[in-house]
């Protein structure tokens, strides 16, 4: 059997990993033509896959209007241009790998999950965090019952400082006009993670959430516009000269520095912080996503789950808590710890997602997603897809109905605001 073709619009971090990914499996997939309108990412990704020029396009527009040439395409662009090439790219007949979230907007999800429906194409949406070593053990144990029946589960999402002023300060995430709340571009993954585990809907959700700290009256006396000239830099946890600077000195060369500049050498870094958006002062910038929130959950046979997201941590795992009848279970990202309310003992799982992450980011989550999408592309079988349209689009609608929540200070019923958002009903049962 020949290999399958796969086209990326979109060649920045997230297209370009996962093109990386699926090319690790030369037997089963060809990188085959690229649409990007960045100059040196567009020319570097065609160099590394040998791309003709004729499959070489400055905008995803050139690619979709010519036939189908290819099996699959990966689209990685921004959050709020997911829906005109999804709907395109459905439409020409191509099996579409979505860069989460679908869409900044709930109609355009339903719009986006409406066309991988009716154009039959296999469809997954880069939840990566299914797709993890350390996910699929901790569901087993869930599924298999060694805490009995779950009653609640807390789950905690450390951002990071750093991270939460790189790229929710400073960078591509931070206005919810310019891409989406800071529930749906970061901790869209969390809530559909804990449906995922929980295997239920959800029936009712709140929120409480706000921007207290990165705001121009939290600014200190003395401090500067740009971190480079600033006389209290060196005192600020959040100095970009600090964060950068400091990540080249100890040998970092790609992601976060390749977001500030495609050549990452000191000149190139010096010449972004002074210029660039990534050099200004946190508390300066023009941001207004919120940098902590949390998130309650009732789902069907009244389990409860609560989600903390904050900004003020080091950049670390994920941490949950699920509490049964028979047993609680703490797991930090890589190790499970399961304590049998029986016998009193605990059991430590190593969910090896240490040697994962070697293979892709996320524990290993980027390389597993994009496994999974080529082989069930390969093999014609959409079963292998773990994050399809129907599971994306209920775990997304969470995700807008607890902004809801949070706006308005009250308690939203699941049921009530799908039908109101999206009076069309979903296709049931299996969507993938």
């Amino acid at each position: 059997m020949k290999p399958i073709e796969i086209v990326v619009v979109g060649a920045g971090c997230r297209g370009a990993g996962y093109a990386m990914h699926a090319a690790t499996f030369p037997d089963k997939v060809r990188i085959t033509a690229v649409a990007e309108p960045r100059d040196y990412h567009r020319n570097q990704f065609a160099a590394t896959y040998g791309l003709p020029a004729d499959r070489v396009f400055a905008s995803w527009e050139e690619l979709a209007a010519l036939p189908r040439v290819a099996d699959a395409v990966i689209i990685a662009t921004q959050d709020e241009m997911h829906l005109e090439p999804a709907l395109r790219f459905a439409e020409l007949g191509y099996h579409i790998m979505l860069e989460k979230p679908m869409a900044p907007d709930p109609i355009e999800c339903r719009q986006i999950y409406d066309a991988a429906i009716q154009n039959n194409i296999i469809f997954a949406v880069c939840h990566v965090m299914r797709y993890t070593p350390y996910t699929q053990k901790l569901k087993e144990l869930l599924d298999a019952g060694v805490v009995g029946q779950v009653i609640n589960m807390q789950h905690l999402e450390p951002v990071g400082y750093w991270h939460q002023a790189h790229s929710f300060v400073r960078g591509n995430w931070r206005r919810e006009d310019e891409s989406s709340p800071m529930l749906l571009s970061k901790s869209c993954h969390d809530l559909d993670w804990i449906r995922y585990l929980v295997g239920r809907p959800c029936t009712r959700i709140t929120s409480f959430g706000s921007l207290v700290h990165f705001r121009a009256d939290q600014k200190p006396e003395g401090a500067g516009e740009r971190c480079l000239t600033c006389d209290i830099e060196p005192k600020c946890p959040y100095s970009a000269k600090k964060i950068y600077l400091g990540k080249y000195h100890e040998g970092v060369r790609d992601w976060p520095l390749s977001v500030l500049t495609p050549e990452v050498t000191l000149e190139n870094l010096v010449e972004a912080l002074e210029a660039g958006p990534y050099g200004r002062c946190v508390y300066g910038c023009d941001n207004d996503v919120v940098d902590n929130q949390v998130v309650n959950m009732e789902f069907e046979g009244g389990l409860t789950a609560s989600f903390t997201m904050v900004a003020f941590t080091d950049h670390s795992h994920r941490k949950t808590r699920v509490f049964g009848t028979h047993g609680m279970l703490e797991g930090d990202g890589e190790f499970i710890k399961v304590n049998d309310f029986l016998t009193d003992e605990t059991t430590t799982y190593d969910t090896g997602t240490t040697e994962a992450s070697l293979v892709g980011g996320h524990g290993g989550g980027d390389y597993f997603l994009v496994k999974s999408f080529v082989e069930a592309v390969y093999a014609g079988d959409p079963s292998l897809v773990l994050s399809g349209p129907v599971e994306t689009l209920e775990s997304h609608l969470m995700v807008f109905a607890a902004e809801e929540a949070r706006r308005t200070n009250t308690v939203v019923q699941m049921e009530e605001y799908s039908s109101r958002i999206i009076p069309k009903p979903a296709v049931c049962g299996s969507s993938r």
